[in-house]
């Protein structure tokens, strides 16, 4: 996994979020990391932020192959 992220023109915390781990629920994580930006709601480019190292949630809710489960028959 990438350890930065730069931004783009218009990239916003959930936008940079589900990019990043496909989820924007993840936004407060990566607004935790980054403290020194918290104030921009929109981003300009050229902005590296830091990534943290997290583990992606996955609801038991999906289907087998959404989650990654590959089932022998």
């Amino acid at each position: 996994m990438l350890n930065t992220y730069t931004t783009k023109s218009g990239d916003t915390w959930d936008i940079i979020a589900y990019k990043v781990w496909g989820d924007e629920m993840y936004m407060d994580i990566l607004m935790k990391e980054n403290l020194e930006y918290k104030d921009i709601f929109i981003f300009p480019s050229g902005i590296v932020l830091k990534l943290p190292e997290i583990t992606l949630k996955v609801s038991a809710s999906l289907p087998l192959w959404k989650r990654g489960v590959v089932v022998n028959e």
